[in-house]
C-alpha cells in the first residue's frame, strides 16, 4: 500500500490533496518533525534519510521524497485526471516552472519566518521579500481560476499550502485578491477538505 509520511499542515499536504485528488489508495503516518518520530512508532529517518516530510513509500519498496517530484509521479499515474500536463509538452514545463518556483521562491521564503531565534527585525525583511514574490503571484493569478488557467493542478495544491502558512507566522496578504480567491476556491474542492479534514485542520 502507498504511504504518505506527513506532518499537519506541513509541506506534506499537498501531496496529501494531490492523492485524494487523484483518487488513489493510500495510508496516512504522521511524522513529529522534532523528534522525526511516528505516531505508530519507529522514526522517520529509518526511511528517509533526510528525515523531511513528505515522504511516499510504493507497493515496491521504492521511496520518494521531494514535494514536487512526489505531486507529479502521482499526477502520471492517473493521466486521466489531468492533475498534469502530459510529459513532454509545452504546458508540462510550464507547470514545472511554477512548482519550481512556489518551492524556491515561496516555500522556502516562509522558513525565516518560523524561525523561533530570528529576531523580528531580521523577519520583517524576509517577509517583504516574500510578500513581493506573492504580489507577483497574485498578477498571474488576474483572470484564471488557476495556476494554469482553468485546469486545477498539483502546482495549486503547492501554493494553497504554503500560502496557507501566512496564517501561521501572522503575514497579511488580504490584499492580494486574486491569490485570496485561488485560495478560496481550492479549499472549496472536496478532495482538499478531505485532506485538512483527515490532518485535523477543520472539522
Amino acid at each position: 500500500m502507498t504511504t504518505l509520511y506527513f506532518s499537519p499542515a506541513a509541506c506534506s499536504l499537498s501531496p496529501h490533496i494531490v492523492l485524494r485528488e487523484a483518487g488513489m489508495a493510500f495510508t496516512l503516518e504522521q511524522v513529529d518533525l522534532r523528534s522525526k518520530a511516528l505516531k505508530s512508532g519507529g522514526s522517520l529517518t529509518d526511511i528517509n534519510p533526510k528525515g523531511q516530510v513528505p515522504t511516499l513509500t510504493l507497493d515496491g519498496g521504492e521511496v520518494l521524497t521531494e514535494g514536487p517530484a512526489i505531486v507529479q509521479w502521482i499526477a502520471d499515474q492517473v493521466p486521466a485526471k489531468h492533475l498534469a500536463p502530459a510529459n513532454g509538452t509545452m504546458d508540462r514545463t510550464k507547470l514545472q516552472i511554477w512548482l519550481n518556483y512556489i518551492s524556491t521562491e515561496i516555500h522556502k521564503g516562509f522558513s525565516p519566518l518560523f524561525s523561533p531565534t530570528l529576531p523580528a527585525e531580521t523577519k520583517s525583511v524576509f517577509a517583504e521579500m516574500l510578500l513581493k514574490k506573492l504580489a507577483w503571484v497574485d498578477g498571474q493569478l488576474a483572470g484564471k481560476d488557476y495556476l494554469m488557467g482553468a485546469q486545477f493542478t498539483v502546482a495549486d495544491a503547492y501554493l494553497f499550502t504554503v500560502a496557507n502558512w501566512s496564517h501561521y507566522v501572522k503575514l497579511d496578504i488580504s490584499g492580494f485578491a486574486n491569490l485570496q480567491a485561488h485560495m478560496g476556491r481550492v479549499a472549496a474542492r472536496p478532495a482538499v477538505q478531505e485532506a485538512m479534514k483527515a490532518e485535523g485542520l477543520v472539522t
